[in-house]
């Protein structure tokens, strides 16, 4: 009877010998157990953010050679990097849902059409968008330039991109020779593409 009044001390009678100090230890044990995986898991996600963080402060690329790619466009034209070489390209992140876009676009496709008997390709890259959505965009601002779908954003991954819009200029030896992140306006790409052509 007394014994339910005092749990432990019924505890206490009924085990064997040397049974508390099991209990114990395997309560010891658990308790290890337990803050092992709560370092492991806090240095793992520490980890990531230190990881996503340096991506960050990378920032977009913008020296070096340019990232090869390929983009199938949504007419279904198939343009690698390396088959513009000796060109003057433009390569133009945006989104049909990116206001800032629309800011640019018919810059963009002006300038383009001014641009593109004189060595220069543009190349629109769409980034996590719908056909439907990024054809209707494309059809309102009247572009005309190549453009094609970031399929599993492999494109922008390789550039990293900060968000949309951003525009990469590639010189005529392949090699990056500037960003511009955020929405161009005039002159920009004239002040960016006549000294790039200029280039022997």
């Amino acid at each position: 009877m007394g014994g339910s009044e005092n749990p432990n001390h019924s505890l206490d009678v009924a085990t064997p010998d040397g049974a508390d100090v099991r209990v114990e230890s395997i309560r010891r044990g658990v308790s290890t157990w337990s803050r092992m995986t709560i370092y492991i898991s806090l240095f793992a996600v520490l980890g990531l953010l230190g990881w996503g963080l340096a991506r960050a402060q990378a920032g977009p690329r913008s020296e070096g050679r340019a990232p090869e790619f390929t983009l199938t466009t949504f007419e279904g034209e198939i343009i690698t990097l390396g088959g513009l070489q000796g060109k003057v390209d433009v390569v133009n992140f945006w989104a049909s849902w990116c206001p800032p876009c629309r800011e640019e676009a018919s810059y963009l496709e002006a300038t383009w059409r001014d641009y593109q008997d004189r060595g220069v390709m543009f190349l629109g890259v769409d980034y996590v968008d719908t056909e439907s959505e990024a054809l209707a965009y494309i059809s309102e601002f009247q572009i005309t330039y190549p453009n094609g779908p970031d399929t599993g954003t492999r494109i922008s991954q390789a550039f990293r991109i900060q968000g949309v819009p951003e525009t990469f200029f590639i010189g005529k030896d392949g090699r990056l020779r500037g960003v511009k992140v955020g929405p161009l306006a005039p002159p920009e790409l004239e002040e960016r593409l006549d000294p790039l052509l200029a280039e022997d």
